[in-house]
């Protein structure tokens, strides 16, 4: 059970953690033009989404809906990673910027997956 705990915690401030840093991307690079102030809209929805959706993963009530919470953190983070793709890739922001939160993306998408697939073996 202490196991479980240090997991809701650790993650809970992680992704909090990442959510700020999303906001503080959005904030600080994301106004330039009207192309970033439109993806960055979607960036800033999905990567806080994020943070939000692990809590609630956290309070779920049963393993089916700690599962269907799970699922939507995973998506959620995989939309980020996807509007991170398309900042790089349209050139909208220089790289070395997006590529700290975007490798901390990738990481959340790892963990979660396999707290998802755990969950589903379950």
């Amino acid at each position: 059970m202490e196991e479980i705990i240090d997991y809701n915690l650790k993650y809970s401030l992680r992704t909090k953690k990442f959510a700020v840093s999303i906001i503080k991307l959005y904030a600080n690079h994301c106004k330039k033009t009207e192309e970033l102030r439109v993806i960055g809209k979607q960036f800033l929805r999905s990567g806080t989404s994020v943070a939000a959706n692990f809590r609630a993963y956290i309070r779920g009530r049963s393993v089916a809906e700690r599962y269907s919470k799970i699922c939507i953190v995973v998506e959620e983070v995989d939309e980020t990673l996807f509007w991170f793709e398309l900042m790089e890739e349209s050139d909208l922001i220089d790289n070395s910027i997006l590529a700290p939160i975007k490798q901390e993306s990738l990481e959340l998408l790892k963990i979660f997956s396999v707290t998802k697939s755990k969950l589903k073996t379950n």
